[in-house]
């Protein structure tokens, strides 16, 4: 007997995740093992399967199926009815894009984050600008017909893409927020911390040593290193899927923070993952709910708990561990101040709480003006240094702390960068519904205990996958629609709290 259309459909995803973990893990490689001269033959390779992951997605096959599907949606489940509206939001978008600049825009992006990696090798940006000028002109052509498509303006439409029901309204609103706040909160921050001396940490922290320490960290987490991996890169990402997750971090051999926070970061991303429900996980609605909602979880991990005391007291014996250290500079104290040392830096994934809104909303303001054509991609190291001026009052030193730090561009994702600022509001939100519902939170972070935390997470969070909208998600896991009062709230209490009551209304 033929299976329902319905069912047909779930067959032809279950291809389509296939193709997807296939492609991800091609990424991946690229960054972390792939030899540096074959960029191109990663390209034909990437562009050979987007093509034909597009070519399935648009099928007339796959329309027909929906339609009869939609038909029969009464006789349905509440997740089968969410997986139809899924399947067909990605037909849509994909059917808003033409084969051939999917093809192109692998090819492009591909070349382009190795001369991006090459670029930051020499600090030259012109070795990159000609790449990113091409990944530029096609995302330009990809938001035109997407934001025709969906009756979007083009910027709300790539938007879309990453965190979908996210409107740019939405996001401008909640970067305002965070900007009327934090340049204050940042001054006061400083000059509080001023007053108290941070000792440097003084040790060997050689690559092998940094890895053990994570891999105790990760562990300690649940990080199933059965499905998963741990490699180091030039910028920390995840990719894989739930069964192979991969996360890489960057380590810096004079200072293990910067390991540990990255490994942090992209852990948020993997422990996401490896929650979401696991009868869908072949099908979209059982994926992500969005990169807002990944970050969410990636900068409640690296932030809100990576630099909490609870979790310094349960790292502070890893590192006597690992590294044999010991004095002063390695007492819970200065760790804790190490951690929350405010700072105006010019690199984003170095940023501590307070200023990092602000490196979002430089970028934020920056892409939109590329796309629509107002600023020119030669003009953008100048741009780029004029912005880190008025956002955070210092210029970068050179191209490597400026308009190459980052690689999202190079891979084509203009309108990620609102995902960090939207995930870090998330994030705090979420935490108040954590510490409401898990009193003993504290201790148990302390003790290296997190099943707490990824419990209420996978409650509330991760197992909904794609089922509700992060709207929906979020008023239901906290009982309020997303803002940035929770994260404001959150800020004000950690790093005003020994700052004098007239250096605080300053």
């Amino acid at each position: 007997m033929a299976l329902a259309p319905y069912k047909q459909l779930e067959l032809e995803w279950k291809r389509l995740h296939a193709f997807r973990g296939a492609m991800s893990l091609l990424r991946w490689d690229a960054a972390v093992m792939m030899p540096r001269g074959s960029a191109d033959v990663r390209g034909e390779q990437l562009a050979a399967l987007e093509t034909e992951y597009h070519a399935l997605l648009t099928t007339p096959k796959i329309s027909r199926l929906l339609d009869r599907a939609q038909a029969s949606a009464p006789s349905l489940e509440d997740w089968e009815i969410a997986n139809l509206r899924e399947m067909r939001r990605q037909r849509d978008h994909a059917i808003a894009t033409p084969v051939a600049l999917i093809g192109r825009l692998a090819k492009a992006t591909a070349q382009a984050e190795v001369r991006w990696m090459e670029a930051r090798r020499q600090g030259r940006f012109d070795l990159f600008a000609p790449h990113l000028e091409e990944v530029l002109h096609l995302v330009r052509d990809k938001a035109a017909l997407l934001g025709q498509a969906l009756n979007l303006p083009p910027y709300d439409a790539l938007a879309d893409a990453f965190s979908p029901g996210i409107s740019t309204a939405e996001i401008e609103l909640l970067l305002k927020a965070y900007v009327r706040r934090l340049p204050t909160l940042v001054g006061s921050a400083i000059e509080a911390q001023e007053a108290r001396p941070i000792l440097p940490l003084t040790g060997k922290f050689t690559p092998g040593r940094q890895r053990a320490l994570l891999s105790d960290v990760l562990k300690a987490m649940g990080f199933p290193f059965d499905r998963g991996r741990l490699d180091e890169s030039s910028h920390a990402f995840t990719e894989g899927v739930p069964g192979d997750i991969r996360i890489t971090t960057r380590i810096d051999p004079s200072d293990p923070f910067v390991s540990l926070l990255g490994a942090l970061h992209e852990a948020g991303h993997a422990m996401y993952d490896l929650g979401l429900p696991k009868p869908w996980l072949d099908q979209p609605v059982g994926q992500d709910r969005g990169m807002a909602l990944e970050e969410s979880q990636s900068l409640l991990l690296e932030m809100l708990v990576g630099r909490s005391r609870p979790f310094v007291r349960f790292v502070r014996p890893l590192f006597e561990k690992h590294f044999g250290v010991g004095g002063p500079e390695w007492e819970e104290d200065n760790l804790y101040r190490l951690l929350t040392r405010v700072r105006r830096s010019p690199v984003r994934v170095d940023a501590d709480e307070l200023t990092y809104p602000l490196h979002v909303m430089l970028r934020f303001e920056l892409e939109q003006r590329l796309l629509s054509g107002e600023l020119a991609v030669r003009h953008l190291p100048q741009a780029w240094a004029a912005a880190m001026e008025q956002r955070l009052g210092l210029q970068p030193a050179n191209d490597v702390e400026g308009v190459l730090q980052d690689i999202h561009w190079a891979l084509g994702s203009f309108a990620y960068f609102p995902s960090y600022a939207v995930g870090a509001a998330i994030a705090a939100q979420l935490m108040e519904g954590l510490r409401r519902d898990v009193p003993a939170l504290d201790a148990q972070l302390a003790q290296g205990d997190f099943t707490g935390l990824f419990g209420w997470l996978r409650q509330n969070v991760h197992g909904y996958g794609a089922k509700l909208t992060a709207q929906e998600l979020i008023k239901q896991a906290t009982g309020r629609p997303i803002s940035a009062q929770s994260a404001l709230r959150y800020l004000e209490a950690k790093y005003l709290a020994d700052v004098p009551a007239s250096s605080a209304a300053a």
